[in-house]
This record gives C-alpha cells, sequence and structure tokens, in this order.
C-alpha cells in the first residue's frame, strides 16, 4: 500500500513544538555528569541502553518502540522491552522527537518502576542529539526527559549551521567505528560530553551501529513480524505487549520518516495474511 503524503501540522502546533523545543533545550547539559565517564576505561560502568523505533511498511501510524538494556563491557542484552503503538504525532523535520520520544520515554518509566536494579547508566539513542536544526534532537529530548545520561547515534550527517563542512567536528564526533568504510554520526544528548559520547560509542561497536541500538533495532523488527506475522507464527514474547497511546497532538497521515533527522530509520514490511 502506498505511503500517504505527509499532512503539515497546524502552525499553532508547530509554533507550540519549538515552544517546548527552546524549554527542554535550556535544560541540556553538555558535560559529563557521573564518574564512570571520566575514568579512561568507564569503571563503574555496568548498564548500557539503546532504544529505537521500527516502523510497519506501508503504515504510516503503526510502530514498534524497543527499549534495551545491555550488561558492560560484555554487551550481553539483559533487559527488552518492545512494544506495538499508534503515532498520533505527523512527522516533520525537525521535530521528530514529537513523534517519537513520548514512547521511549513511557519504556524507560515502566523500567523504572518494574526493576530499577536494571536501569541503564546512559542511553544510546537512534537518531541526533545537538547536531539538529535547532540544537535539540531526539536524544536530548529523551534525556531531559528521563534526566539520564543520553547520546545520539545518527546514519545522515545533518546540514547544520555549517558542521558538514567542520573538520574538528567530524575528526571528534563522526567516526565512531574505524573499522567500518561508513561512519556513524555521535552527537551530545545529555549530561554526556562530546569526548565520552564519542569514546563510549566506539566502545559498544562491534559493527557499523553500536550494539545498544542495534539490539533495539533488531528486536523490534522481530516483535513486528511476531505480531503482524500470519496465523500460526508465535505469539509475542512474555512482557512485549501492544500498547495505543492516546492521541496527544492532531492527527496526521504523515509518511514515515525518511531519515531527514538522522535517525536509522527501519521499516518492516508485514508478512501477508494466509
Amino acid at each position: 500500500m502506498a505511503q500517504k503524503a505527509a499532512e503539515r501540522p497546524p502552525e499553532e502546533t508547530l509554533l507550540l513544538w519549538k515552544r517546548e523545543q527552546a524549554r527542554l533545550r535550556a535544560r541540556v547539559v553538555d558535560r559529563d555528569t557521573e564518574a564512570w565517564q571520566r575514568d579512561p576505561g568507564f569503571s563503574g560502568l555496568r548498564r548500557v541502553g539503546g532504544a529505537d523505533v521500527s516502523f510497519v511498511k506501508g503504515d504510516s501510524a503503526s510502530a514498534c518502540a524497543s527499549l534495551v538494556v545491555l550488561s558492560f563491557p560484555e554487551l550481553q542484552v539483559v533487559y527488552e522491552e518492545s512494544r506495538m503503538v499508534r503515532l498520533t504525532a505527523p512527522y516533520v523535520s525537525g521535530f521528530l522527537a514529537f513523534r517519537e520520544a513520548p514512547f521511549l520515554v513511557d519504556a524507560v518509566q515502566r523500567l523504572r518502576e518494574k526493576q530499577p536494579d536494571l536501569m541503564p547508566q546512559v542511553l544510546l539513542v537512534d537518531g541526533n542529539g545537538v547536531l539538529h536544526h535547532q540544537g535539540f534532537g531526539v536524544a536530548c529530548h529523551l534525556g531531559v526527559l528521563t534526566d539520564l545520561p543520553c547520546i545520539g547515534v545518527a546514519k545522515k550527517l545533518l546540514q547544520v549551521d555549517g558542521l558538514e563542512k567542520d573538520a574538528a567536528h567530524k575528526e571528534q564526533a563522526l567516526r565512531s567505528h574505524d573499522r567500518s568504510t561508513k561512519p556513524v554520526y555521535v552527537s551530545v544528548g545529555h549530561k554526556v560530553s562530546l569526548e565520552t559520547a564519542v569514546r563510549l560509542t566506539r566502545h559498544c561497536c562491534r559493527f557499523r551501529v553500536p550494539e545498544p541500538v542495534r539490539q533495539a533495532d533488531i528486536r523490534s523488527r522481530e516483535h513486528i513480524r511476531r505480531t503482524l506475522g500470519p496465523p500460526g507464527m508465535p505469539a509475542p514474547a512474555q512482557g512485549s505487549v501492544t500498547a495505543q497511546r492516546p492521541q496527544a497532538h492532531p492527527a496526521g497521515s504523515a509518511g514515515e520518516p525518511a531519515g531527514e533527522d538522522g535517525a536509522l530509520r527501519t521499516t518492516v514490511e508485514a508478512p501477508a495474511q494466509a
């Protein structure tokens, strides 16, 4: 089924989003705040999280929000939650967080309430942090709202105020995986310095994409396949439930994000029903 063209939200909604971005941006901390961040070997860091949203191909409103927690430095998954969600906010370049972040914030809050001993000490997010049109991407949004150190990890370098031509920024922030021919782009989200963000991202890379984000992506896609698969396929794993978030913004038939915000956008084609 073809994607419908994105509908731009009312101007008053965009104004509200801009004001909210500005309000939250003032709370971003772009320096190291934890003792483990200042240790060369990250002594004291035990748990790293990854967050991702995957989309159902041909359905602009259906998605799966996934939160994983990995042990560090082993990078073994110790916690996973994947939930089907209904996206009610339309996609607008520069405002990706208003479409996706509420579901990821909810996932962090559920973990905090259910198993606080597994809370990540830092969260790697599929998307940008301060490397963003308004200097406040989804990694900043999620970090401020959860009060967790956050790092943005994106696939594309945004055209932001000449940063794409800033050799020093590329040298420090964008070569997160030395063995990869294609870089990922790392930026500060919250409560972490750029140097620490890059260093930790490199420690978390087994492949091009750092393992916390990679595992969140893999598990969100698997959950979509299990949930939307034909009769006879396994039911969703216990604890992975389908959830629909109440509409918080004007509805729009926005198409799935095409990556303008730098996120590693993933779509999954639902299996045909028998």
